[in-house]
């Protein structure tokens, strides 16, 4: 009891919180949850300079699937994430959730993270335990631990699982076959003859809920008596069945639901465990996926039914598709906005781009952050913007580049106009009025405004403003020299002599 005294009170004075919750008032009402997410650990087998719980599965980091779902079991002032390892850098990709940190200096094990989080947890009835590397979990299943626990008045419940093949698993330890009761667990490696024997095939999935009071009445009674010399949060349970304390387990249905990630690889099949999902669940709700597996669509896209998504597509971070489009292979849409009945034709890029309904994209348009695409428009082959609007039924269908420009509606952008928006410096903004039509191989410096209505010739390169309904010409008048070429060759060929 002298060391543990010794490591606790150390290690509570150089814990630091960034939030601390009021003491809530005695009262009678629902038990007060808090939920404590374990993102302290440095996943030294994944080999990177990047923590563990930052890396990321369906366009999310680990921890941040995990605060979502949380989040729709308690408020999110309620969540702690207790950090250790690169913690500044964590809090920074979490904070705008709004939960609150508790800070690991050493990482000493999972029980130590609790010892670290008693001021913070202190506080309520109850306290649910979650891993902050396994993704999956699913909000649904967080309530079954979280009434499971309630209905048992247990001071301990344990989420287990029985996957295929439990090797390198700790199993749970009931009182009988067919007892509620738990009263341990025990690792792989120190499984006896007997428990081999009996096949002991149900694992504790790291996921855990405590009666707040029990928990912080025995949880100084965690030695370090293992080979990583660190306090194992699996030892509670012991301590609190010999305390005359309830542990139960409840198990999961699903055994994938609550894997972690310690390698690369496992990153990478529980990334596609996800998008297996997600697809799952957007044919479910009237999207047409082709190929399937063949698509990488992040956990955040939302899609209107009856669109249809061709095979080779991404589609990602936050972006959202409305009904009746039609997504063609081999583009990438990322952080955008459509609306209905748009058509993306194959190898399209789009960047925090907004596209309005009807319109026509590509094939390989590349649609720049700020680009605001009008109803019915089209953006073409080899077209390239950032940071315009294009209005209604306006088009640039062919080897364009628009940057920092304004376009009215039923403007025709020719193919090979540029708007020269830099000038080394800064940036300049054109304005193309309603009705223009602009020749092929036009320049358009900028700062330049045309009017409604104007036309521009072929070939003309601009640098003064274009009254409404005039025709701009800005070129060198074409000039015949007839026998010129003839002459020229007879010269070339007398030279070679």
């Amino acid at each position: 009891m002298g060391i543990i005294a010794r490591v606790t009170l150390k290690d509570v004075k150089t814990n630091r919180m960034t939030r601390k919750p009021s003491k809530p008032a005695k009262s009678t009402g629902p038990a007060r949850f808090a939920v404590a997410i374990l993102a302290a650990g440095q996943g030294t087998r994944l080999k990177s300079q990047l923590p563990k719980v930052l890396h990321q599965i369906g366009g999310k980091p680990l921890l941040q699937h995990v605060i979502d779902a949380a989040k729709q079991i308690v408020p999110a002032t309620d969540i702690f994430a207790i950090v250790g390892h690169e913690a500044d850098r964590v809090k920074d990709a979490v904070k705008h959730n709004g939960i609150g940190f508790v800070l690991q200096t050493e990482q000493r094990g999972t029980g130590h993270a609790l010892m670290m989080g008693r001021d913070a947890l202190s506080a309520y009835d109850h306290v649910l335990v979650l891993s902050g590397d396994a993704p999956l979990i699913r909000p649904e299943t967080i309530a079954q631990l979280r009434d499971y626990h309630l209905s048992q008045k247990a001071a301990m419940t344990l989420l287990s699982a029985i996957p295929p093949d439990p090797f390198g698993y700790g199993r749970v330890l009931r009182k009988s076959k067919t007892s509620a009761l738990v009263t341990g667990i025990v690792e792989e490696k120190s499984l006896t003859p007997a428990q081999r024997k009996a096949n002991l095939r149900e694992i504790n999935a790291g996921f855990y809920a405590f009666a707040v009071k029990p928990l912080y009445s025995h949880i100084d009674r965690l030695k370090t008596e293992n080979a990583h010399k660190e306090f194992y949060l699996t030892d509670m349970a012991v301590i609190l069945s010999k305390a005359k304390s309830k542990v139960v387990a409840t198990p999961v249905a699903d055994a994938t639901e609550v894997a972690g990630i310690n390698t690369r690889v496992e990153l990478a099949r529980l990334d596609a465990m996800l998008r297996d999902r997600k697809c799952h669940d957007l044919m479910l709700s009237g999207v047409t996926i082709f190929r399937p597996e063949t698509c990488v669509i992040d956990a955040e896209v939302k899609i209107a039914p009856d669109t249809v998504i061709e095979p080779c597509v991404q589609l990602l971070g936050s972006t959202k598709i409305g009904a009746n489009c039609r997504i063609r292979s081999f583009s990438v849409i990322q952080n955008s906005t459509l609306g209905d009945n748009v058509l993306v034709r194959p190898g399209c890029i789009l960047d925090e781009a907004q596209v309005a309904n009807g319109a026509l994209l590509g094939p390989y348009s590349h649609l720049r952050p700020g680009t605001e695409i009008g109803e019915g428009a089209h953006v073409g082959n080899f077209v390239e913007t950032k940071k315009i609007k294009l209005g209604k039924g306006s088009k640039a269908n062919h080897l364009t580049y628009l940057g920092d420009a304004e376009i009215g509606a039923g403007v025709n952008i020719g193919a090979g106009t540029i708007t020269c928006n830099y000038d080394g410096v800064n940036k300049h903004q054109t304005i193309i009025g309603d009705g223009v039509f602009v020749g092929s191989d036009t320049t358009l410096v900028a700062p330049i405004r045309l009017g409604n209505g104007a036309y521009v010739g072929a070939a003309s390169c601009l640098t003064e403003d274009v009254p409404a309904n005039s025709l701009a010409v800005a070129r060198a008048r074409q000039m015949n020299k007839e026998g010129w070429a003839k002459t020229k060759r007879e010269k070339m060929a007398a030279a070679k002599k």
